[in-house]
């Protein structure tokens, strides 16, 4: 397929009056970039490329990104629960190891070419001095609403002196800023992305103006969100997948119809051409006549992630698109999850994960599994507060855990040994 390589630069106009809504502003935001900076577009689809053709073919690997949830509110309903956070990070993690209830629903066409990103995602367990953290930040701003056509869209809230709140080092993690972005009350957009930049041919000031990245909408972030969302002349039902595209977008993908007609693509060779975003969950939709893979003309697939089709019917990203992201970790963003102290690994002599933790989230017990080092390990659980409400020494191996007594929330669960110390995320549901 033809990589996208022509855009139209400019602000897009619209009308306060009108009923209409963007789900993903990330193309819009390239554009403007283009104009500020002439040869954005031209080092974006350069960053593409060798993450499509000089990634790892072991694709295996299970990869962790430290996140960063920056929650900046005018209004207590904007100052979102962790209890959302966590719901959206499990949401995020659930759809990108394709462990989504939801998975079975893709159609039989397709079966071949979906499959498992073996991306993992966590709050940060250390902010950048070194300090423990939960991996959220808030902050209470006088801003009513970041969306500004002068700052491509809302990068106010990505700024300390705007309002918001400057990122934490955008190469050790993932900065998800949640916020209003509405336009007179209207809600205009759902959020937007940074795809992979800082190739070293690209001038100094490529992404000025562009701080890395991605933004929600504050009614658009995990699927338990109390704030109803109502967008394009009615509600919308949200399943906290308004994060799982524009992390795509993050990881280099680009929309599935590739912003134009049948004659543009999103330059993955097993995503079915399409004419135009989809709208619906229309199965019978097959709006480009293509041959993927050899498998023939297949139909408009609204079963992707980087499509526009309800959260609804969203169930799946392809192995081309999963081969892209994963090529985007081994290259541009390497430093996210290669010896990152943001997960809490306190001794870089352990290039690999002391321990796996699992299910995650989980309701009523929990599993650890050790690699057979030779090493005892200890085992310390923390509540959010600080409090210590589990420790014990175990062998190599696995050992199961039961927390039935363990109230709702957030854990901090901590392994040491005389060699290391890592900390990872438990959420009890």
């Amino acid at each position: 397929m033809k990589l996208i390589t022509t855009f139209f630069i400019g602000l897009i106009s619209f009308s306060i009056y009108s009923q209409d809504f963007h789900r993903c502003y990330t193309h819009e935001a390239m554009m403007a970039q283009e104009e500020k900076t002439p040869g954005y577009l031209a080092g974006v689809n350069e960053a593409f490329e060798r993450a499509k053709y000089t990634g790892s073919q072991d694709r295996s690997e299970v990869l962790t990104i430290p996140v960063v949830v920056h929650i900046v509110y005018n209004t207590a309903a904007e100052n979102l629960a962790d209890s959302v956070i966590f719901n959206q990070i499990a949401t995020l993690n659930e759809d990108f190891r394709r462990l989504n209830a939801d998975a079975d629903n893709v159609r039989d066409t397709f079966n071949t070419i979906v499959g498992d990103t073996f991306i993992e995602f966590q709050l940060a367990s250390f902010d950048p001095d070194g300090n423990p953290t939960t991996g959220i930040t808030r902050t209470n701003s006088a801003v009513t609403s970041f969306f500004s056509l002068a700052l491509s869209p809302a990068e106010g809230v990505k700024q300390s002196a705007e309002g918001g709140i400057d990122a934490w080092d955008p190469s050790r993690y993932l900065n998800i800023w949640v916020c209003d972005m509405s336009v007179f009350e209207t809600v205009f957009l759902l959020g937007y992305a940074t795809p992979p930049s800082g190739l070293p041919h690209w001038p100094e000031d490529a992404t000025a103006g562009l701080a890395d990245g991605v933004v929600i909408q504050y009614q658009a972030f995990g699927s338990n969100n109390p704030n109803p969302l109502v967008a394009g002349g009615g509600a919308i039902d949200v399943r906290g997948r308004t994060a799982t595209h524009e992390v795509g977008h993050y990881l280099g993908l680009r929309h599935i119809w590739g912003d134009g007609d049948c004659a543009e693509q999103d330059g993955v060779d097993d995503t079915p051409n399409a004419v135009d975003q989809s709208g619906t969950c229309a199965l019978e939709a097959n709006t480009c006549v293509d041959d993927i893979l050899d498998l023939g003309d297949l139909p408009d697939m609204v079963e992707n992630y980087m499509d526009y089709s309800p959260e609804t019917c969203q169930n799946s990203f392809t192995l081309g698109q999963v081969a892209i992201m994963r090529g985007v970790l081994e290259i541009q963003r390497i430093d996210l999850v290669t010896d990152n102290p943001a997960l809490g690994i306190q001794n870089n002599r352990y290039t690999a994960s002391l321990f796996d933790i699992y299910p995650n989230p989980t309701s009523d017990q929990f599993t650890l599994s050790f690699g057979e080092d030779g090493l005892n390990k200890t085992v310390k659980v923390y509540a959010e507060t600080g409090q210590l409400v589990l420790v014990e020494n175990v062998p190599a191996g696995t050992t199961t855990f039961t927390i039935e007594a363990f109230k709702k929330g957030m854990y901090i669960v901590e392994i040491s040994s005389d060699e290391a110390v890592e900390t990872k995320r438990l959420v009890v549901l």
